[in-house]
């Protein structure tokens, strides 16, 4: 008898093995589509990215040949003539804030050749058209009545020349934006554990926007270790969790809230007897790695635009 309910069991258990292959057979397959399909994505991306760049350049040196040292110099003229008597603690100021490389408020008041005007304390200021923007300006009067944030790059009392430069600004953020970056992702190295809160759920998974600023996947499988269907039956977009980082790729984070639980026990049985020449049976069970699956609806990275947000430039 006991024979038969040994028997009945490892039928039993070979079923349930047949059906979890087949569960993550299932998985594997959609994960290795979607990973494809974002693999054309981001191939698209960068070829679109790289162009942007390129023609941003042509355009960027096309503008700096267009403007002459005759514009500059009509430019500072019209300076001299009109700006208003200033005193020299008005021009010490622009000297400290262009030793300070300091960004500045100002508001374009007119376009002219080959630039904008804008007024810093009663003082004509100039920018060129090549330092307005990152690209290639086509259009100078949409800017007229903008407020920029703009550096000094030339204060010269004598001849009352004072230049200013958007794009300067522009890529100093980037670059603290960068470095910033780099710092939020030094602290995110396998292994630690840190608190963050649910900031989308997805079919596969849940997007979780982590404390320190930088954002992760809790894929499906290491919600829990009892079978999830869907994200959005235990997960709600709020909630506080404490996860593990088991993986970085890429600036992508790959978090687990399962490898922080307890595992299940596993139900022992008395060993049986085996057959001289029969094999021990192979029931290893192995957890795959998680899959960093990252769709343009949710946010596992942490972008550089998220992190302008939060930098200021007195």
């Amino acid at each position: 008898m006991s024979e038969v309910t040994e028997v009945m069991e490892t039928a039993a258990e070979a079923v349930e093995e047949v059906k979890a292959a087949e569960a993550s057979a299932k998985e594997a397959v959609t994960e290795a589509v979607e990973a494809v399909a974002e693999k054309a994505e981001e191939v698209k991306e960068a070829v679109t990215e790289k162009a942007e760049e390129v023609k941003e350049a042509v355009e960027e040196k096309a503008a700096e040949a267009q403007e002459s040292m005759a514009d500059y110099a009509a430019e500072l003229e019209a300076s001299l003539n009109k700006g208003q008597p200033t005193s020299d603690p008005v021009w010490a100021r622009f000297e400290e804030l262009l030793n300070n490389r300091e960004a500045i408020k100002v508001t374009i008041d007119s376009a002219v050749k080959g630039g904008v005007v804008a007024f810093v304390d009663g003082i004509r200021a100039f920018i060129p058209a090549s330092k307005l923007a990152n690209g290639y300006v086509e259009n100078l009067e949409e800017y007229k009545g903008k407020e920029v944030e703009a550096m000094v790059i030339t204060a010269e009392e004598a001849g009352k020349k004072l230049v200013l430069s958007v794009r300067d600004v522009l890529r100093k953020k980037s670059a603290e934006a960068k470095a910033a970056r780099a710092a939020i992702m030094a602290e995110c190295v396998e292994g630690a554990v840190m608190e963050g809160t649910v900031d989308s759920v997805m079919d596969y998974g849940a997007f979780i926007k982590l404390d320190n600023g930088a954002s992760g996947l809790l894929h499906v499988s290491q919600i829990s270790y009892k079978r999830v269907e869907k994200p959005a039956d235990v997960l709600t977009k709020g909630d506080r969790l404490t996860v593990k980082i088991i993986g970085v790729k890429d600036g992508k984070i790959s978090l687990s809230k399962k490898a922080l639980e307890e595992a299940p026990a596993r139900r022992e049985r008395a060993p049986r007897e085996r057959k001289e020449g029969e094999d021990r049976p192979r029931r290893e069970r192995r957890e795959k790695e998680e899959v960093f699956n990252y769709k343009e609806t949710g946010k596992a990275s942490t972008s550089v635009g998220d992190l302008l947000k939060g930098i200021k430039l007195d």
